[in-house]
């Protein structure tokens, strides 16, 4: 259930790879739609400024273009050009900003300025004395300058013999891309820090606005795995306190639905101990009766029934430590000071005769050297722990084998370990075997539960056991847990 939990949160903030962002997503919405209006705007600036700096270029060559257009007189069918050199070179004394200038009659044939100014698109019939606007490039010399162009087309000679004469006063368009871009920057450099300021709001916000999120996935990745507790948020918004109203729900649907499960097997392992220990007893006598006129296949059919017995007997007993090892178990809430050393040596001092008939050899090895070993723990499931690993061992091991178990001080924690010299657990079971009902071998006798109950005593009290192999051969389970201070 815990594992489900936290793979229903862990697409909240901060999300670890693999997952989308709920602060990313709403981060990307927000903030998408300000940079795509950013870069209309400034595309929009960009146009409006072009747009009125042409205005302003226009009215400027307009001007020139009229001023120019004065300095030509018409004298019967002539033309006089009053023109200085002064006038010329104020109209062409701006090196970065240069004016052009052109007058042609009829228009196309060059009288004065530049001939190599771009020609006006076609017009069927212009109107004399209104400028016309347009874009080119110069050529020849100063081929690809691109200029902004005004003609003027004027009348001049006889009534009856009337001549056209075209005007055309061009200016550079760089001091019209330039003012734009100033305008431009001007404009986008203060959106642009808005812009990020607004962002800035923005993440700040979902942060805010996330934080029970971020406080509800805290609560749940700070759980044991069996912490079915209601989730606590002190202040949150409507929608989050309902989304921990419907979690704390399922949660308690499934504490209840857990805790029945757990009351049954209790219940039910306590009611199967006596019929099978009466079992038990009845298949001893049975075969201590059973005379060899019988028959071995009387005695064999009763060995098998005593066998399978104590089997079962083994698995309620085995189930009955494993319910007082949960964590709402009453006999799981009391602790004392328990000194590793001396439960391992009573321990193995008990188990001595059954390992004898089993034909192992069990020795408790003492290292008198580092300091007392105790711990903060509960002294039943401790001890009930030390007996499964020396019960494993004694099962699985088999004749002619031996088993030692030693208790060591290691830094800050205590270590306990049951070495063999038998077959072992092939290193890919190893994880395996922690499991309930999960065996690494169809040898023994064993139920599969009692490297799970050890798994969970170690975590009760804030430690781990694990295994590794043993030299030549064999195996070696490790259960470390956090020594008391001396």
């Amino acid at each position: 259930m815990h594992e489900a939990l936290h793979r229903v949160l862990h697409r909240l903030p901060g999300v670890t790879p693999g997952g989308s962002s709920l602060h990313r997503h709403l981060l990307l919405w927000l903030l998408l739609p300000q940079l795509v209006l950013w870069l209309a705007g400034a595309f929009f600036t960009y146009n409006l400024t072009a747009r009125y700096a042409n205005q302003a270029i226009d009215a400027a060559l307009s001007t020139a273009s009229r001023a120019l257009a004065r300095q030509v007189k018409p004298i019967g069918n002539g033309l006089f050009i009053d023109f200085p050199r002064a006038a010329q070179d104020i109209i062409e004394a701006d090196p970065d900003d240069r004016v052009y200038y052109m007058v042609s009659t009829p228009p196309g044939q060059f009288i004065l300025g530049n001939h190599r100014l771009p020609a006006p698109p076609p017009i069927a019939a212009p109107v004399l004395g209104q400028p016309y606007f347009y874009d080119g490039a110069m050529g020849e010399a100063d081929a690809g300058l691109q200029v902004r162009v005004a003609a003027l087309y004027l009348s001049y000679g006889e009534a009856d013999t009337p001549q056209t004469m075209l005007v055309q006063v061009a200016r550079s368009r760089a001091s019209r891309e330039q003012l734009a871009r100033r305008i431009l920057f001007d404009t986008a450099l203060p959106l642009s820090v808005v812009i990020a300021l607004m962002s800035m709001i923005v993440w700040a916000g979902i942060r805010a606005g996330l934080a029970p999120l971020a406080r509800m996935r805290a609560l749940v990745e700070g759980r044991a795995p069996n912490d079915l507790a209601p989730l606590e948020l002190e202040s949150a918004p409507r929608e989050v306190h309902a989304l921990a109203r419907a979690i704390n729900t399922l949660l308690a649907e499934v504490h209840e639905s857990v805790s029945g499960q757990r009351r049954f097997i209790s219940d039910a392992a306590h009611q199967l101990r006596t019929p099978l220990a009466g079992l038990k007893s009845q298949t001893e006598l049975a075969l201590n009766e059973a005379s060899e006129a019988a028959g071995p296949a009387l005695r064999t059919r009763l060995q098998r029934v005593h066998e399978s017995a104590t089997r079962s007997a083994h698995l309620v007993n085995q189930l009955l430590t494993l319910a007082r090892a949960e964590p709402e178990s009453a006999a799981a809430q009391a602790k004392s000071r328990v000194d590793l050393r001396r439960l391992a040596g009573e321990l193995t001092a008990e188990w001595v005769p059954r390992a004898r008939q089993a034909g192992i050899d069990l020795g408790f090895e003492e290292d008198g050297t580092s300091p007392t070993p105790a711990v903060q723990g509960n002294a039943l499931l401790l001890r009930e722990a030390i007996a499964n690993l020396i019960d494993n061992a004694i099962r699985y091991t088999g004749r002619g084998a031996s088993v030692t178990v030693r208790v060591r001080s290691l830094g800050p924690d205590a270590q306990i370990e049951v070495e063999d010299d038998g077959p072992g657990i092939a290193p890919a079971d190893r994880e395996r075997v922690f499991e309930r009902f999960a065996r690494a071998t169809l040898q023994g006798d064993g139920c599969g539960l009692g490297l799970a109950i050890v798994k969970e005593i170690a975590e009760r009290h804030g430690g781990r056991v694990a295994l590794e192999g043993a030299a030549p051969r064999g195996l070696r389970v490790l259960l470390r847990l956090p020594r008391l201070a001396a």
